[in-house]
């Protein structure tokens, strides 16, 4: 089986060539940008199986870059690997937030960034090959694996992608209480780095877009979320 194509976006040339070097190790076929703009080009004529992008670009930052990219039919199913800042929590929610996949803080461990690609392509592999699942709440909101869509009366709620993983993992299992822990390895990944507080935001963004239907995502203090049965 051939090995997926990854973009890499960074405006520091060695930063560049380091993750190029250690993932043309690992047999990827690698694609590079140095701005935003020129990434979003990339990305939309080439099609890569996954984009690792720094924040900090000059032009047209990442989270720009980011909020294009999850925001195009062209290019939204692309999973994104933020590198940023260490200590730059509100960019890593803000990332998150607009769909990202994962994010590693400068400096990191190229083992460490390999590693989270190789799962985030594998769940991607596995989930391509899933039957599509659909899941109803009161006969008014369907959840869409298939489609990718959430629609409630029949109008498409325009969701992250986090939101909808995070939205589709709890009501496939009504009832069940998840730590923020579980969340984050369910939707993410094991060894995700994410603060309590990413998936706090998350849940108040998707609540919010889920309007009438917000408290079907129910609160358990002291231990997590749930989908209310």
């Amino acid at each position: 089986m051939s090995k997926e194509t990854i973009l890499i976006v960074d405006d520091e040339e060695d930063i560049l060539e380091l993750i190029k070097f250690n993932l043309k190790g690992e047999g990827y076929n690698i694609l590079q940008a140095m701005t935003g703009e020129e990434a979003i080009k990339i990305a939309k004529q080439s099609g890569p199986d996954l984009m690792v992008l720094d924040l900090m670009l000059p032009g047209i930052d990442g989270l720009e870059v980011t909020r294009y990219m999850k925001n195009n039919n062209t290019t939204m199913h692309i999973p994104i690997v933020m590198l940023t800042a260490k200590g730059e929590e509100s960019d890593i929610v803000a990332g998150l937030e607009l769909g990202a996949n994962d994010y590693i803080s400068k400096p990191f461990s190229p083992r460490e960034l390999t590693a989270r690609i190789r799962a985030i392509l594998r769940r991607r592999r596995e989930n391509g090959g899933e039957a599509p699942v659909r899941v109803r709440q009161e006969g008014d909101m369907v959840i869409d694996r298939a489609k990718h869509q959430v629609t409630i009366e029949g109008k498409i709620i325009e969701l992250t992608l986090s939101e909808f993983e995070l939205l589709s993992f709890l009501a496939e299992k009504k009832g069940w209480v998840f730590t923020r822990g579980q969340i984050v390895d369910a939707i993410h990944g094991e060894n995700y780095a994410v603060t309590e507080r990413s998936i706090d935001v998350i849940i108040v963004g998707l609540r919010k877009k889920l309007g009438a239907y917000s408290s079907c995502i129910e609160t358990v203090r002291g231990v997590g979320y749930r989908f209310k049965e």
